[in-house]
């Protein structure tokens, strides 16, 4: 009965502002309404997280008449966490914003589209109370004066719980590597992860990288991570050894998942500084390597069915079974729900009129002075593209059917295909398609560009549109 009063009592309270506001809260037209301390927006913030009965709901009534948005950070935390309410906290958070969210993933695209609209003080210790009690390990990456906005390059309101705890998707650090003859387990349609450096080939089926997400190994003598963002459809290879930084100068940072996202991409830390790293740009966004201009270079993967990589490369290595986690590695196991769905499983806003789907794959190539992005079916039934992106001229080799692009520079030269996928054709000659260069007459050579496969809404969130 004292829960229904409270009820009642918000919803009269909130119904009486909503029909007194002449216009929606924004940043240049805040609603009015009666002046609060900031010690006393704490401590009612502070009720409609954590507290219970008709406290909180007093609490949410008052903030909701306030009127300012400052607080809307605050509520959509309690949209998601607060499991024993349904309606008071989203007309609250309506109240205070003007929208018409009423679902925490609706309330997170209305905070993505506003980052004019600052928190109010009380925020950062609220979430960090609250990420304490999930994992007090998240406090490594943002507690004390790692959280505060001034020392973060993403909005803390931003970063969410993945779902798991730190290393709750456990890397996997120099793994066992068997030869091809051995994956007998492996079906020709499985999809793997193709390297090759400097003759070192190695297969890195998806259905175990979807279970650990981070790879640290060395190949070819080149210390590098595969950064296997599940949610953003995207694995990225980035060479891991930074010369002349910091105290253990050239010595590879090894990364772990954090089980943070941002905009529904992973946050990766590296395990020497805690540092919190943006998986899609390479770029550290937190923690003592903020600031410090480092960003790691790509080297080029390709996706390819297993049975075409390794009609390619025989004598390739593959990832074992034997990660020393007990997982189910089976053919379409892992995330099979979510790759089957046209839907985000976390919130990221889309550009307006963007022409793609979210999660509408795309290859992407990163180039001096520019980024480039094109659908996976351009490359439908397998094809040839020659384009230019940046400063850069390129030719692009594809089949949509496995996710495989390998993308090269062209100079000049126009390229056909020859009816054999190993070989290209380019004023009349023959160039055979390797992992590392296009080789043409003479042993001219055309090196590989370190492009990738992705979701269209990681491409366009973080590198813009093609």
């Amino acid at each position: 009965m004292a829960y229904r009063r409270g009820m009642l009592r918000l919803l009269l309270v909130l119904a009486a502002v909503l029909a007194l506001l002449p216009a929606p809260a924004c940043a240049d037209s805040p609603m009015a309404g009666p002046p609060m301390a900031d010690d006393e927006v704490a401590r009612l913030s502070e009720l409609a997280l954590f507290g219970h009965g008709t406290s909180r709901l007093d609490a949410l009534g008052r903030l909701a008449a306030r009127g300012e948005p400052d607080v809307a950070a605050t509520l959509i935390l309690a949209m998601r966490y607060r499991r024993d309410v349904t309606l008071e906290t989203p007309f609250a958070f309506q109240a205070v914003t003007g929208s018409d969210a009423g679902t925490w993933f609706d309330a997170v695209l209305w905070q993505q589209a506003h980052p004019e609209i600052a928190s109010h003080p009380s925020h950062r210790p609220l979430k960090l109370k609250l990420l304490e009690r999930l994992d007090p390990n998240f406090l490594r990456f943002l507690g004390g004066d790692r959280g505060r906005p001034e020392n973060l390059d993403i909005r803390l309101e931003e970063i969410v719980w993945g779902g798991v705890r730190v290393d709750g998707i456990p890397s996997l650090d120099n793994p066992k590597m068997i030869p091809a003859a051995e994956a007998d387990w492996l079906r020709d349609d499985d999809l793997v992860f193709g390297v090759a450096i400097a003759g070192d080939v190695r297969a890195y089926p998806l259905r175990i990288m979807g279970w650990h997400e981070m790879l640290n190994d060395v190949i070819g003598g080149v210390p590098v991570a595969l950064a296997y963002c599940t949610l953003c459809g995207a694995g990225i290879l980035f060479e891991t050894r930074v010369e002349g930084h910091g105290e253990n100068r050239g010595e590879p940072f090894v990364f772990g998942s954090s089980g943070l996202l941002y905009r529904s991409n992973k946050l990766m830390f590296d395990r020497r500084t805690d540092s919190l790293w943006n998986q899609f740009t390479g770029r550290p966004v937190s923690g003592p390597l903020r600031g410090s201009g480092i960003e790691l270079a790509i080297r080029p993967v390709a996706i390819a069915s297993w049975a075409a990589w390794r009609a390619r490369h025989p004598d390739t290595a593959v990832l074992s079974l034997d990660t020393g986690h007990d997982r189910d590695y089976g053919p379409g196991v892992v995330y099979r729900d979510y790759f089957a769905s046209p839907d985000l499983m976390f919130p990221a806003v889309l550009a307006p009129g963007t022409p793609l789907g979210p999660k509408d794959y795309v290859f992407g190539l990163r180039v001096a002075g520019g980024t480039k992005a094109w659908p996976l079916d351009a490359f439908a039934g397998g094809a040839v593209i020659n384009d230019a992106v940046g400063l850069e001229t390129v030719v692009l080799v594809g089949d949509a059917a496995t996710r495989t692009v390998r993308a090269y520079r062209r100079g000049d030269r126009k390229f056909e295909p020859s009816g054999d996928a190993s070989t290209l054709v380019a004023g009349g000659h023959a160039w055979a398609v390797a992992e590392d260069a296009l080789v043409g007459p003479g042993g001219t050579r055309l090196p590989r560009l370190p492009g990738h496969v992705a979701y269209w809404f990681a491409w366009d969130g973080y590198l813009g549109r093609p």
